[in-house]
């Protein structure tokens, strides 16, 4: 069987979760799979040496501009010209006009929830703003086009089976994400110094990821850690990734606490193989999205072994199971209860660890890659018989 994978971003520097996985995917099916064989479609960028060819894996970069005109015009044309039986799109978009039978990952389907206008007029960027509305014009046809649609929670699956009115019909399924190996307890004091060195961190902090999209609810974050200086008067600072300073600034006015700045760490842009170090240094990991697909993130730091506070909304329950602190996360005192509540109770502390740990270990990106070559398997018996 000849399968086309469509990983256009998977080569740019600074990696979306949706890229991760798609490498991830793809990783994977090279160790398991040695008789298909796979073109893997991407666009050319810098970090090209994530992703290696091998026997039957073929790495094909296209050009064609924009997203959307590399997707609509660039892709189906080269999976076509490959002779690809199946082409699985793995970021919740895929070419309108293409005769191969698809296989869409859809992550989730926030940006349906909103109206145009509503996209246009909230507080996301301006790409993330263009990206949800193709994602809003296209998605509901890719939909109807998909002989086969991945998701990655059952919440999402239900959220998406309500939307398009799919209950019940089995072209939508589940496939959990995974947690790479490299996610594990940081132990080398060299490792840890250095990463410690590299991105500036202190001796005692949080870790919260953040980003400008509205669902990571960064100002509830900013409040509930205001709330908690305030009310311990505690040295710990807040580490935060790649976020734009100004824009921090903006939403520490809105919470009335700009010299909150003081106690926190912008790291910049931090490689993933650093992340491990950087969890593992840390109280705890703050993850109260108000909406999430399914949470690798929470995942990543629990392999660490650290203890997780995150919400109870959407997909995070059950990911997490029973192995984080389970909050509102509209509620900002809730955050700052168990923060507080972590910092105190050393014997919380370790049981979170122990069960994190455990919880982590049952999602993999081998068991994620095996269900997908499932289903694309699935997809080329029934074209098939269908013909």
């Amino acid at each position: 069987m000849k399968i086309g994978i469509e990983a256009q971003r998977i080569f740019r520097k600074k990696k979306h979760g949706m890229d991760m996985v798609a490498l991830e995917l793809i990783r994977n099916l090279q160790q398991i799979d040695h008789e298909n064989e796979y073109f893997i479609f991407v666009k050319a960028d810098e970090d090209n040496s994530v992703l290696k060819e091998t026997a039957n894996f073929k790495i094909i970069e296209l050009n064609g501009g924009a997203y959307p005109f590399w997707e609509q015009m660039s892709l189906p044309a080269a999976a076509e010209k490959a002779g690809c039986q199946v082409l699985h799109c793995t970021s919740n978009t895929a070419p309108l006009k293409c005769k191969i039978p698809l296989v869409t990952t859809l992550h989730d389907i926030i940006y349906m929830e909103s109206t145009f206008a509503g996209i246009l007029a909230g507080s996301a960027t301006a790409y993330q703003k263009f990206g949800n509305a193709y994602r809003k014009l296209i998605v509901p046809r890719v939909v109807k086009k998909s002989k086969k649609i991945i998701t990655v929670s059952h919440f999402e699956k239900d959220r998406i089976g309500s939307f398009f009115h799919m209950k019940g019909d089995n072209r939508l399924t589940a496939v959990y994400n995974g947690v790479s190996t490299h996610f594990k307890p940081a132990t080398d004091p060299s490792i840890l110094k250095a990463v410690k060195e590299k991105y500036h961190l202190p001796d005692n902090y949080f870790f919260f990821l953040g980003n400008t999209d509205p669902k990571k609810n960064t100002p509830g974050v900013l409040k509930a850690f205001s709330d908690f200086k305030k009310q311990t008067g505690s040295d710990h600072k807040l580490v935060m990734l790649d976020y734009d300073r100004k824009e921090l600034g903006k939403i520490l006015a809105s919470i009335g606490d700009e010299k909150l700045i003081d106690n926190i760490v912008l790291t910049g842009y931090v490689v993933n193989t650093d992340l491990p170090a950087i969890y593992c240094q840390s109280q705890a990991f703050l993850y109260p999205s108000l909406r999430e697909s399914f949470g690798i993130p929470m995942l990543e730091a629990m392999a660490c072994g650290v203890p997780v506070i995150t919400s109870n909304t959407s997909s995070m329950p059950e990911v997490a199971g029973d192995a984080a602190i389970i909050i509102n996360p509209f509620k900002p005192e809730e955050i700052t209860e168990a923060m507080i509540k972590l910092m105190n109770n050393e014997g919380l502390k370790r049981e979170l660890i122990a069960a994190g740990i455990q919880q982590a270990a049952k999602f993999s990106w081998k068991a994620m890659a095996e269900d997908v070559l499932k289903i694309y398997a699935e997809v080329q018996q029934n074209n098939i018989l269908k013909n």
